[in-house]
C-alpha cells in the first residue's frame, strides 16, 4: 500500500491550494493529489469556452506543473472508498493510498431537476467541470440556433450572453422575478437584464418551464401556461449540488443539502479528515446560517486554513465565515457583491440604513472609456459595521468589491472607512473628492448620525 502524510482528493481550486498549501507549511510532509481527470479546467473560466476563450485547450488549470514545482505526487484515479478507522481510500482501480491527513476536496456536480420532464434527451446540456463533456457539448451547440437556458444565476446569465454574441437566438428562463436573483437586490439585478436583453438575449423572468418536449432530442420546452418555445438545444443553469456521496458512504456528517459539515478549521466529523470547497458545508459570515454558496475564491480560503491547520491549530488561522463576494461582467459594465444586501439584511431582521453612490470611475468624466459607478452600502444602525454592498460599474468592479470583501472581513464601520487613505489617478480610479465608495459611507453615516440626533431630541 502506497502511504502518504496528506492526502488531497481533487484538484481543482479547492485540491490543489489545499495540497500547496499543505506542502509549503511543511515542506518535510508528503503529499498526494488523487483526482479522475487528465486535465483540470479553471472553473470560471467555463461560461466563456462557449465564445471569448476559443477552446477548453486555454481554460486549463496549470496545476500538473505547479504539483511538480512544489513536490506533490499526483496520482490519476478515483476514490471509491475511504476507511476512516484504518486511514486509507480504496481507488476503483483497486489501489489503496493510506494517509495521516485527509482532504476531502470532491466539488460539485450540476443538479437535474427530477421533477422537469425531458432533461435526458440528447440535446438538453448541463454544465460540469468535465472537458470532455463540454468540448462535446460546444460542437452541438455550434450547429444550434436556436438556444434556450434554464436558470438565470451567474453561470446561465454568462452562457447566454456567450451564446448571444456568437449570434444564437437564446432564451434566457428564470423562475424568480429577477435574474441574478440569489446575489443581487432588484435595483441591480434590473439593471443587469436591461444590459443583457440589449447584448441580444431575450429574457423570461417568473417563468414556469414544466416540460423538455420533443423524442431522444428536444424541440423545445413547456411552461405553465401552455407557452411553447421551440430550441435547437437546452442548457439546465439550475445550479450545483455537493458531491459528498463518498463522505456519507464513510459515515461523516452531512447536513440537510448534503454539504459535508466542518468546524472553523475545516475538520469534518472524522477525526483526520478535512473537507473544503463546494463539497463542505458553509456558514454565513454574519448571520452564522448555513448557505449554499459555491465559489472558487471562497474554496481557496479554506484549502488555505485547511492545509495551514492539518497537524497543529492555528487558533489565529481560522475560517471565519463566508462572506459572498460575487462578481461578474456583461460586455464593459461590471456587477459585484459582497456580504448582506439590503433584502438579506431586512429578511434577517438586522436593523440597517443603506448608503447610495453614484459617481464615476475615473476623474474627469470626459476621459474616454470612463464608466458610471453606483455603490450600496449595507450598515448596522447601531454599530455603524458595513454588513455588505453592491457595486455596478466599469470592469474595475471585481477588484473594489474585493475591497468591500476586506472591509466586511475586518468588521470596518463606516467611519473607519470614511477616514481611510486611498491612492487614485485619472486613468484609473475615481476622484478623490468624489469616491463612491466612501460617498456611500458618508450617506450612511449622515443617516445614521440624523437618527441620533432625533433620539436626543
Amino acid at each position: 500500500m502506497q502511504t502518504t502524510d496528506v492526502l488531497v482528493v481533487g484538484s481543482s481550486a479547492a485540491g490543489l491550494v489545499a495540497a500547496l498549501t499543505a506542502k509549503s507549511t511543511d515542506p518535510s510532509r508528503s503529499v498526494t493529489v488523487v483526482r479522475p481527470e487528465e486535465k483540470t479546467l479553471v472553473p470560471c473560466g467555463i461560461p466563456y469556452t462557449f465564445g471569448s476563450i476559443e477552446s477548453t485547450d486555454r481554460n486549463i488549470l496549470p496545476s500538473d506543473k505547479m504539483f511538480a514545482d512544489a513536490g506533490v505526487e499526483l496520482v490519476f484515479g478515483t476514490v471509491a472508498e475511504i476507511q476512516t478507522g484504518r486511514r486509507f481510500c480504496r481507488l476503483e482501480s483497486g489501489e489503496e493510498i493510506g494517509w495521516k491527513r485527509l482532504v476531502l476536496a470532491t466539488g460539485s456536480a450540476p443538479y437535474v431537476p427530477s421533477w422537469l420532464p425531458g432533461t435526458d434527451k440528447l440535446n438538453v446540456f448541463t454544465v460540469p467541470k468535465d472537458k470532455t463533456y463540454l468540448d462535446a457539448m460546444k460542437l452541438e451547440l455550434q450547429a444550434a440556433e436556436r438556444v434556450v437556458v434554464i436558470g438565470a444565476g451567474f453561470i446561465g446569465v454568462e452562457i447566454s450572453d456567450e451564446l448571444a454574441q456568437q449570434g444564437k437566438q437564446v432564451v434566457l428562463m428564470e423562475k424568480l422575478p429577477q435574474i441574478l436573483g440569489a446575489a443581487f437586490d432588484a435595483d441591480v439585478a434590473n439593471r443587469a437584464e436591461e444590459i443583457l436583453k440589449e447584448r441580444g438575449v431575450t429574457v423570461q423572468i417568473e417563468a414556469d418551464v414544466r416540460e423538455i418536449r420533443g423524442g431522444d432530442r428536444a424541440s423545445g420546452v413547456v411552461l405553465a401556461d401552455g407557452t411553447v418555445l421551440d430550441a435547437d438545444a437546452v442548457v439546465l443553469a439550475v445550479g450545483y449540488r455537493p458531491r459528498s456521496r463518498i463522505a456519507v458512504e464513510a459515515g461523516l456528517v452531512v447536513d440537510e443539502a448534503g454539504f459535508i459539515v466542518v468546524d472553523e478549521y475545516l475538520r469534518t466529523s472524522a477525526e483526520g479528515i478535512f473537507a473544503v470547497g463546494d463539497c463542505a458545508q458553509k456558514t454565513d459570515f454574519a448571520t452564522r446560517k448555513a448557505i449554499p454558496v459555491m465559489l472558487a475564491s471562497t474554496a481557496c480560503a479554506e484549502a488555505r486554513t485547511a492545509g495551514i491547520n492539518l497537524f497543529k491549530l492555528s487558533a489565529v488561522k481560522t475560517f471565519s465565515g463566508t462572506i459572498s463576494i460575487f462578481s461578474t461582467a456583461l460586455g464593459d459594465t461590471g456587477f459585484g457583491v459582497a456580504g448582506l444586501t439590503e433584502t438579506q439584511a431586512r429578511k434577517e431582521s438586522f436593523d440597517i440604513v443603506t448608503g447610495i453612490f453614484e459617481g464615476m470611475d475615473k476623474h474627469p468624466g470626459a476621459l474616454a472609456h470612463t464608466h458610471r459607478q453606483f455603490i450600496k452600502l449595507v450598515v448596522g444602525r447601531e454599530s455603524g459595521v458595513i454588513l455588505g454592498g453592491e457595486i455596478l460599474g466599469g470592469l474595475s468592479t471585481g477588484e473594489l468589491t474585493n475591497m468591500l470583501g476586506f472591509i466586511i472581513q475586518n468588521r470596518m464601520d463606516v467611519n473607519a472607512v470614511l477616514t481611510s487613505q486611498i491612492g487614485t489617478h485619472p486613468l484609473l480610479t475615481a476622484s478623490p473628492a468624489g469616491y463612491p465608495l466612501l460617498k456611500a459611507a458618508a450617506d450612511a453615516a449622515q443617516q445614521i448620525m440624523g437618527a441620533a440626533v432625533a433620539g436626543v431630541a
